[in-house]
């Protein structure tokens, strides 16, 4: 039997492997690292596929009917170019889970959103409106859950609300999506892609199977040239010549559909702060009416999604002040992000591990909106050395220093956790600081 090679033993490479390895296919998975982990190792022994590790040697193309390359292998490689140079298909994770979806689900429907920013945030948000529609849907891709991961089990006719890095668009062949979305482009991932062009190019293959029945959502002020046939919605700030959707100077969020224009909710309905998630919004819920979602009950998704865990989350609310965590933000860029989600007046959580940077940026973002800063952790001499002339409180331990936070905050306020620093000098991680703030957010909430 020709065998599979796949390389890369992230998730997604496992993902690949496992599935075609029941169905019926001769795999191998090769990954670079010398000595892979003893878990990593017993999963492989579970799929019934064997690992070839610290190099890919090129007598594993000897017989080789396909390579499928994990999203983080360049097609540059060397392994890859002789694959290439012998007529060996080469593909990736995304193609081999669309070739099997395709094949299993005919009702299924892919609603696909990539972009340089907001991806995670539509794509999480998009599932959550299906469902809040009463629709099977699922949030997977470059989001964490591979896509050939996420269609084990799935019902029939789910919608998959699928994340796409321009890593996993390069290599697409047969892929549609029946709505596919295109947020924004910013200078990224040059290192691999070499151009802003070919980063460009990349996003645009998500695009490139549509057809006339299918929709493609893109900014009201993009002028890309776009591929495929799909019929064209726009979302931004002002109401577009054709359909679409707009957040207007009014603070309205607007829906035009073949004319008619539909006034959804005001954005500060949202629980998701700042102009960037208006933007997801928008471009989400177009993505989720094209998946069948009666508008009702979108827009009530709209006002009940409460953001992904540990990224300006939405948390809690009592007497009129309101909760977030953005643990996430554990640099002082980050937590500027933060900063000009929110109106303010702030309540501003800040310290644990310093990792070095000054924080003296903080400040001007903080004029005009600041109510009183915490510092807390390892950090807190170099946050009084940087910031100190400003309104705050002090306390090391964290539970103290949230506790103090909330005393603070006055009706109309956000109190907000977003550290700017590392989570090690109190925590396992990131997830497990942003996990233990909001209980105590909601423990305050309720009490």
């Amino acid at each position: 039997m020709a065998r599979t090679v796949v390389i890369g033993a992230a998730r997604s490479g496992l993902a690949a492997a496992g599935h075609l390895s029941r169905s019926g296919r001769d795999v191998v998975l090769t990954d670079r690292k010398a000595e892979p982990e003893p878990d990593l190792v017993a999963q492989l022994g579970r799929l019934g596929v064997p690992g070839v590790w610290g190099s890919h040697p090129l007598s594993l193309l000897e017989d080789c009917e396909e390579v499928v390359l994990s999203p983080g292998v360049p097609p540059s490689m060397p392994f890859v170019m002789e694959a290439l140079g012998r007529g060996i298909p080469v593909t990736g994770e995304l193609e081999v889970a669309h070739r099997a979806l395709r094949a299993q689900d005919p009702e299924a429907r892919i609603l696909a959103v990539t972009g340089t920013n907001g991806k995670s945030t539509t794509t999480d948000l998009l599932a959550h409106l299906l469902r809040t529609a009463g629709l099977p849907a699922a949030a997977c891709g470059n989001l964490g859950t591979p896509l050939t991961e996420a269609l084990e089990g799935a019902r029939s006719g789910t919608r998959y609300a699928l994340e796409c890095s321009s890593y996993q668009l390069e290599t697409v062949r047969g892929f549609r999506a029946e709505g596919a979305a295109l947020l924004n482009l910013t200078p990224d991932h040059l290192a691999r892609h070499g151009t802003l062009e070919a980063y460009l190019a990349a996003k645009l293959r998500i695009f490139e199977r549509q057809g006339p029945e299918d929709v493609r959502v893109l900014p009201l002020e993009a002028r890309w040239d776009v591929p495929g046939q799909g019929r064209t919605l726009h979302f931004g700030w002002r109401e577009p010549d054709g359909d679409g959707a707009w957040c207007g100077g009014d603070g309205r969020i607007r829906l035009k559909e073949s004319g008619a224009v539909l006034d959804l909710l005001h954005r500060s309905d949202l629980r998701i702060p700042g102009d960037h998630n208006v933007e997801n919004a928008l471009a989400a819920l177009l993505l989720a009416r094209h998946g069948g979602g009666a508008l009702e009950a979108l827009a009530e998704g709209l006002r009940t999604y409460p953001g992904l865990a540990h990224r300006i989350a939405f948390c809690a609310e009592r007497h009129g002040v309101r909760v977030y965590n953005d643990s996430k933000g554990t640099n002082v860029d980050a937590t500027l992000t933060a900063i000009r989600a929110l109106p303010g007046p702030l309540v501003l959580l800040l310290g644990g591990e310093d990792k070095g940077a000054s924080y003296a940026p903080l400040e001007a973002a903080l004029d005009g909106r600041l109510r009183k800063l915490v510092f807390l952790g390892d950090a807190i001499p170099q946050l009084q050395r940087d910031l100190g002339h400003l309104p705050h409180a002090t306390e090391w331990a964290f539970d103290a220093a949230v506790a103090l936070a909330f005393q603070a905050a006055q009706p109309g306020d956000q109190v907000l956790l977003s550290p700017a620093c590392a989570s090690f000098d109190q925590f396992r991680n990131f997830e497990h600081r942003g996990e233990h703030f909001e209980a105590l957010a909601r423990a305050w909430a309720e009490s």
